[in-house]
């Protein structure tokens, strides 16, 4: 089954930073816009199957983030189409859906229920969320007292438990200790095991070629290059290190 298929998908985004007083923006009714834009992908086809796990790679600005956007529906396509089969769970920003002034409980149950589980399903899977999060009386305490790592904790493990068809993960596994990495990329292995899906951000290409089997690469927006993990991950990385600077002499 086709969990995931971009077709001639295109975004952009205006550059135009600027304040403008009333009679600008008047003005802007009666004359063509003079915004500049920026097209974060223009033109991307791929599609991502049941039990397929893809990496997407490229520098800063290449156009990750917005495809993981577009992919959940926090932004629409300003060309192309966007599918999704399946129930969809995405850890895209740390704190995102978070509300800082209630509880790791409160918080575990209303992330549990934008991700598709019902109150009953809730209250089954609530201790073994706590327990897989390993943040025992803290998750009766605001979210506004907890570290980096431990919202990874609990994001990660209310994800994880709402049993979703489809993963999205963007770079969130930068914090957290090791051992708690560990038992997240077990429970990931786990999850393809089982048929599912994901798709995975990151600059690590240990961690894609532990979780990914395949590639795709982003350079400016546009696809560079899509196909088998590795094969994709050496033609990126031979192109950082044909651009990379020479190193300035050291003077005597």
């Amino acid at each position: 089954m086709e969990r995931i298929v971009f077709s001639g998908v295109s975004k952009k985004f205006s550059l135009s930073t600027q304040r403008h007083l009333l009679s600008g923006h008047i003005g802007s009714w009666f004359r063509r816009s003079e915004h500049q834009v920026l097209w974060a992908l223009k033109n991307v086809s791929f599609t991502v199957r049941d039990g397929e796990s893809l990496a997407v790679i490229g520098a800063n600005g290449a156009g990750k983030s917005t495809l993981l956007n577009l992919a959940t529906g926090l932004c629409e396509a300003d060309e192309g189409e966007v599918r999704l089969q399946g129930r969809l769970a995405a850890l895209l920003e740390l704190g995102s859906g978070f509300h800082q002034e209630l509880t790791g409980a409160e918080n575990l149950r209303i992330y549990g229920s934008l991700l598709g589980l019902s109150r009953s399903r809730t209250n089954a899977v609530f201790d073994l969320i706590v327990d897989f999060s390993e943040l025992g009386h803290f998750i009766h305490r605001p979210i506004r007292t907890y570290s980096a790592g431990m919202v990874l904790r609990l994001a990660f493990s209310v994800a994880i438990h709402a049993d979703p068809d489809i993963l999205l993960i963007d770079e969130v596994f930068a914090v957290g200790d090791q051992s708690f990495q560990a038992k997240c990329f077990e429970r990931m292995l786990r999850f393809r095991q089982t048929g599912k899906t994901m798709i995975c951000v990151t600059h690590s290409a240990d961690l894609l070629r532990k979780m990914c089997d395949k590639a795709i690469w982003l350079d400016h927006g546009h696809l560079r290059l899509a196909g088998d993990l590795e094969e994709v991950l050496q033609a990126y990385q031979r192109q950082v290190e044909n651009t990379a600077p020479l190193a300035s002499p050291v003077s005597s």
